[in-house]
Protein backbone atom coordinates (compact mmCIF):
# COMPACT_ATOMS: atom_id res chain seq x y z
CA UNK A 1 0.00 0.00 0.00
CA UNK A 2 3.07 2.33 0.95
CA UNK A 3 4.22 1.48 -2.01
CA UNK A 4 1.53 2.56 -3.98
CA UNK A 5 1.42 5.69 -2.45
CA UNK A 6 4.98 6.62 -3.29
CA UNK A 7 5.22 5.82 -7.02
CA UNK A 8 1.67 7.16 -7.69
CA UNK A 9 2.19 10.46 -9.46
CA UNK A 10 0.74 13.78 -8.36
CA UNK A 11 -1.73 15.77 -9.96
CA UNK A 12 0.64 18.75 -10.62
CA UNK A 13 3.59 16.49 -12.00
CA UNK A 14 3.83 13.88 -14.06
CA UNK A 15 6.67 11.87 -12.80
CA UNK A 16 6.81 9.71 -9.51
CA UNK A 17 9.32 11.23 -7.35
CA UNK A 18 11.90 9.26 -6.02
CA UNK A 19 12.67 7.36 -3.15
CA UNK A 20 15.65 9.41 -1.20
CA UNK A 21 15.93 7.68 2.05
CA UNK A 22 14.94 4.67 3.61
CA UNK A 23 15.53 3.38 7.31
CA UNK A 24 14.15 -0.63 7.90
CA UNK A 25 14.78 -3.07 10.66
CA UNK A 26 16.02 -3.08 13.60
CA UNK A 27 14.35 0.32 13.27
CA UNK A 28 12.41 0.85 16.28
CA UNK A 29 10.44 2.94 18.44
CA UNK A 30 9.98 2.37 22.24
CA UNK A 31 6.74 3.96 23.56
CA UNK A 32 5.48 3.93 27.27
CA UNK A 33 2.85 5.43 28.82
CA UNK A 34 2.74 6.46 32.80
CA UNK A 35 0.56 5.85 33.97
CA UNK A 36 0.01 2.80 31.98
CA UNK A 37 -3.20 3.76 29.94
CA UNK A 38 -7.07 1.70 31.31
CA UNK A 39 -9.60 2.10 28.93
CA UNK A 40 -10.79 5.46 31.39
CA UNK A 41 -9.54 8.37 30.15
CA UNK A 42 -6.74 10.30 32.39
CA UNK A 43 -4.21 12.28 32.09
CA UNK A 44 -0.89 10.18 30.75
CA UNK A 45 2.89 11.40 30.34
CA UNK A 46 3.43 9.66 26.55
CA UNK A 47 6.90 9.04 26.76
CA UNK A 48 8.91 7.98 22.88
CA UNK A 49 12.20 7.20 21.76
CA UNK A 50 12.86 6.21 17.92
CA UNK A 51 16.08 4.70 16.23
CA UNK A 52 16.42 4.65 12.64
CA UNK A 53 18.91 2.88 11.27
CA UNK A 54 20.36 1.35 8.76
CA UNK A 55 19.15 4.40 6.66
CA UNK A 56 20.45 4.88 3.37
CA UNK A 57 20.46 7.75 1.26
CA UNK A 58 20.75 8.43 -2.65
CA UNK A 59 20.97 12.45 -2.04
CA UNK A 60 22.75 12.19 1.44
CA UNK A 61 25.18 9.10 1.43
CA UNK A 62 26.65 9.99 4.65
CA UNK A 63 23.05 9.86 6.12
CA UNK A 64 23.21 6.62 8.25
CA UNK A 65 20.78 6.69 11.05
CA UNK A 66 19.08 8.80 13.11
CA UNK A 67 17.08 9.25 16.17
CA UNK A 68 14.25 11.04 17.89
CA UNK A 69 12.51 11.59 21.31
CA UNK A 70 9.56 12.67 23.08
CA UNK A 71 8.20 13.42 26.47
CA UNK A 72 4.31 15.33 26.54
CA UNK A 73 1.92 14.99 29.52
CA UNK A 74 -1.19 14.14 27.31
CA UNK A 75 -4.56 14.64 28.77
CA UNK A 76 -7.98 12.74 28.48
CA UNK A 77 -5.95 9.79 27.25
CA UNK A 78 -7.13 5.95 27.29
CA UNK A 79 -6.17 2.83 25.28
CA UNK A 80 -9.27 3.93 23.45
CA UNK A 81 -7.43 6.97 21.62
CA UNK A 82 -4.61 5.25 20.84
CA UNK A 83 -6.03 4.30 17.47
CA UNK A 84 -7.17 8.09 16.80
CA UNK A 85 -6.18 9.78 14.30
CA UNK A 86 -3.80 12.92 14.53
CA UNK A 87 -1.69 15.55 13.38
CA UNK A 88 2.27 14.56 14.29
CA UNK A 89 4.63 16.55 14.28
CA UNK A 90 8.45 15.36 14.78
CA UNK A 91 11.99 16.43 14.32
CA UNK A 92 14.66 13.92 13.25
CA UNK A 93 18.52 14.12 14.39
CA UNK A 94 20.98 12.34 11.80
CA UNK A 95 24.34 10.64 12.86
CA UNK A 96 25.53 13.74 10.36
CA UNK A 97 24.07 16.41 13.11
CA UNK A 98 21.55 17.45 10.76
CA UNK A 99 18.10 17.55 11.21
CA UNK A 100 15.10 16.61 9.31
CA UNK A 101 11.55 18.50 10.63
CA UNK A 102 8.33 16.66 9.72
CA UNK A 103 4.69 17.71 9.85
CA UNK A 104 1.68 14.56 8.94
CA UNK A 105 -1.21 12.87 9.87
CA UNK A 106 -0.68 10.09 12.01
CA UNK A 107 -3.00 6.67 11.62
CA UNK A 108 -3.22 3.70 13.44
CA UNK A 109 -5.20 0.44 12.96
CA UNK A 110 -5.01 -2.88 14.64
CA UNK A 111 -4.73 -5.86 12.24
CA UNK A 112 -4.78 -9.26 13.20
CA UNK A 113 -2.67 -9.06 16.90
CA UNK A 114 -0.68 -6.32 15.36
CA UNK A 115 -0.78 -2.36 15.92
CA UNK A 116 0.20 -0.68 12.78
CA UNK A 117 1.02 3.23 12.99
CA UNK A 118 1.40 5.67 9.93
CA UNK A 119 2.52 8.75 9.80
CA UNK A 120 2.40 10.26 5.86
CA UNK A 121 3.63 14.27 5.26
CA UNK A 122 6.11 16.07 4.64
CA UNK A 123 9.77 17.29 5.72
CA UNK A 124 9.07 20.91 6.48
CA UNK A 125 12.99 22.07 7.20
CA UNK A 126 15.99 20.75 7.31
CA UNK A 127 17.87 17.91 5.44
CA UNK A 128 15.40 16.57 2.63
CA UNK A 129 12.98 19.50 3.08
CA UNK A 130 9.91 19.13 0.50
CA UNK A 131 10.19 15.86 -0.01
CA UNK A 132 7.48 13.10 1.07
CA UNK A 133 7.18 10.91 3.96
CA UNK A 134 5.85 7.58 5.03
CA UNK A 135 6.52 6.08 8.29
CA UNK A 136 5.18 3.10 9.26
CA UNK A 137 5.19 1.58 13.06
CA UNK A 138 4.54 -1.81 13.58
CA UNK A 139 3.85 -3.39 17.09
CA UNK A 140 1.85 -6.27 19.27
CA UNK A 141 -1.14 -5.63 19.86
CA UNK A 142 -2.07 -7.98 22.63
CA UNK A 143 -2.17 -5.59 25.53
CA UNK A 144 -4.03 -3.00 23.71
CA UNK A 145 -7.12 -5.53 22.80
CA UNK A 146 -6.88 -6.66 26.26
CA UNK A 147 -7.36 -2.93 27.47
CA UNK A 148 -10.31 -2.08 25.49
CA UNK A 149 -11.98 -5.22 26.46
CA UNK A 150 -11.26 -4.13 30.22
CA UNK A 151 -8.83 -6.84 31.00
CA UNK A 152 -6.02 -4.72 31.45
CA UNK A 153 -4.17 -1.89 30.84
CA UNK A 154 -1.43 -0.33 28.49
CA UNK A 155 2.28 0.21 29.62
CA UNK A 156 4.22 -0.06 26.96
CA UNK A 157 4.04 -0.91 22.99
CA UNK A 158 7.74 -1.93 21.55
CA UNK A 159 7.15 -1.38 17.36
CA UNK A 160 9.55 -2.34 14.11
CA UNK A 161 10.07 1.02 12.08
CA UNK A 162 10.33 1.82 8.69
CA UNK A 163 10.77 5.02 7.17
CA UNK A 164 10.66 6.47 3.34
CA UNK A 165 11.52 9.89 2.26
CA UNK A 166 10.78 10.37 -1.56
CA UNK A 167 11.71 13.33 -3.89
CA UNK A 168 9.03 15.46 -5.23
Amino acid sequence: MAGAFLCAPSAAASTSGLLDLTCTAPSSEATTYSPPLTPAPQDVTFSSTVQYGPCVSLSHPETESGSRSLRVLTPDRSCLTLLEAAVSHFTITWNTGQSSTISGSRTATVVGAALVVTITGNVTSGVFAGDSVVQTSTGPATDILACTLGLGSVSSVYSIVTLEITSL
